[in-house]
């Protein structure tokens, strides 16, 4: 049965906070808003977690997460940026994108796609996530809340608690999400592609 946290969605309680990071270190998955939907996270060198996650969702072991991070630094240190992906992608963080860039020898070797040897990373604007991954210290492995049948991102947290109780470790309330998924940029080829048309504004990439 999942433990339910209702935080403030712009200033989250740290007491509350330090209980998810702590849960999170001690293997949780946990059901956490962001600014477009609600997401499944648990930490990078969690395996159970992951396949934990990966069932939830129904999805098969060619399904790539993404890295979900604090700020634009941590991002760098996990993908190759050029100048010309660096001043978008710098331009558009914190907000509603999932880009797909060549990953540096950071990134677990799973976690990257075994041929093109690319990784998912994002920048969340959403005070919640935010504090979490500040006192995580990491990024989150993470992938968006679409139960198998839906079309969009859950984004309520009570309804998550409902349907997904006796799957996960915690679930938190942080206020009103936007179902729409993140927009999709890849980079793999050194330019950028729209992939998934989202919640985040894609002229810049277009």
């Amino acid at each position: 049965m999942a433990k339910f946290f209702d935080l403030h969605p712009t200033d989250p309680q740290p007491r509350l906070i330090s209980q998810i990071v702590d849960a999170l270190r001690e293997g949780a998955v946990i059901a956490y808003p962001t600014d477009s939907g609600y997401a499944l996270g648990t930490q990078i060198g969690n395996h159970d977690g992951a396949e934990r996650i990966r069932s939830i969702r129904q999805l098969d072991d060619k399904h790539h997460f993404t890295l979900v991070c604090s700020n634009f630094a941590q991002l760098g240190q996990l993908v190759v940026l050029d100048n010309s992906a660096f001043r978008a992608i710098k331009a558009s963080t914190p907000g509603k994108y999932t880009f797909i860039l060549p990953a540096t020898k950071e990134v677990p070797r799973r976690l990257a796609h075994p041929k093109k040897k690319t990784v998912g990373v994002r920048i969340p604007d959403h005070p919640v996530v935010q504090a979490i991954l500040k006192e995580l210290g990491e990024p989150l492995l993470s992938t968006s809340l679409i139960i198998p049948g839906h079309e969009e991102p859950l984004n309520e947290g009570w309804r998550i608690k409902d349907e997904l109780d006796h799957l996960l470790d915690i679930v938190i309330e942080g206020g009103d999400t936007e179902p729409e998924p993140t927009s999709v940029i890849d980079y793999t080829d050194g330019s950028p592609e729209v992939t998934r048309h989202g919640s985040g504004d894609t002229t810049r990439f277009e």
